[in-house]
């Protein structure tokens, strides 16, 4: 054993003979190799659990259309129609649908069966107008999604109908806010509900929203590619067989990256700020 550092004797420490104590240093290092692998990708020396299947990435039911329109040509902004006028009237047209299209399966998005707003393994949580974290079910968190959306698009000084009246200043960040809370909406009908949209027979309609939308909202840059990664599989194969940009495409049409104030945005939008997602 190695003496004390303060040796009042002055004498230098002595080595002694290694005690036997019963194990070697090799026998240590084996014992602790065999601990960092069984945890290795392994938490708590438990067997992860296997992923669920996703059904909606089945081949027959991808396959599934109610058209085999271009979507890419019916995304662009048309040569005589204003930027802003163009983003109205589809996100309007997306709200209505994407509302009718979970309308179909509300009855069995309850709080018992969808306790979180969850998508696959990420969580959302909704943010209330004085910026607080609310968890909520999943029909909650819709219903304070239509229910914001609803009093945006109706509201004529955000989304005008006159003759004459502008768009606000902050209007692209709104439909950009818009467009990402449908996205989760329709991402959590494929990830909770799928089963039940095939017992309708409307797969082929969700299928033909999807890549409408999609494709819609990557021609204009209205939603970060971050935030729809947690569904690239299914854009993957439903867009590339519908002459669509790519997963990661950010598509290049007249919309930009947009600059309006996200300030006056979150105010005008009765708590309409970003999600935060949780693995």
């Amino acid at each position: 054993m190695v003496g004390d550092h303060c040796n009042l004797s002055g004498e230098r420490p002595v080595l002694s003979q290694t005690p036997k104590t019963g194990l070697s240093c090799k026998m240590v290092l084996q014992a602790v190799g065999k601990v960092l692998r069984k945890s290795k990708g392994k938490p708590n020396g438990k067997k992860p659990a296997p992923e669920e299947k996703k059904l909606y990435l089945e081949p027959e039911y991808t396959k599934s259309r109610i058209t085999d329109f271009e979507f890419k040509e019916l995304v662009m902004l048309p040569r005589e129609i204003d930027l802003n006028e163009w983003l109205a009237s589809n996100t309007t047209t997306f709200f209505h649908h994407i509302n009718l299209q979970y309308s179909t399966i509300s009855e069995f998005c309850t709080g018992e069966s969808c306790q979180t707003m969850a998508v696959c393994n990420t969580q959302y949580y909704w943010y209330d107008e004085r910026g607080k974290k609310i968890k909520c079910t999943a029909p909650q968190y819709v219903d304070f999604v239509m229910s914001s959306v609803q009093k945006l698009v109706t509201d004529e000084d955000v989304f005008p109908t006159k003759y004459g009246k502008e768009f606000p200043n902050s209007f692209e960040s709104l439909v950009k806010k818009i467009c990402k809370y449908l996205f989760h909406v329709l991402a959590h009908i494929y990830s909770s509900h799928f089963k039940e949209t095939l017992a309708l027979e409307l797969h082929g309609h969700l299928n033909t929203l999807y890549i409408h939308f999609i494709l819609f909202i990557r021609e204009f840059n209205l939603v970060d590619p971050k935030e729809t990664t947690i569904m690239d599989d299914l854009t993957e194969v439903l867009c590339t067989t519908s002459g669509s940009v790519s997963s990661n495409g950010s598509g290049n049409g007249g919309g930009g990256s947009g600059n309006g104030s996200s300030s006056s945005g979150s105010s005008s939008s009765a708590g309409a700020q970003n999600h935060v997602k949780e693995r």
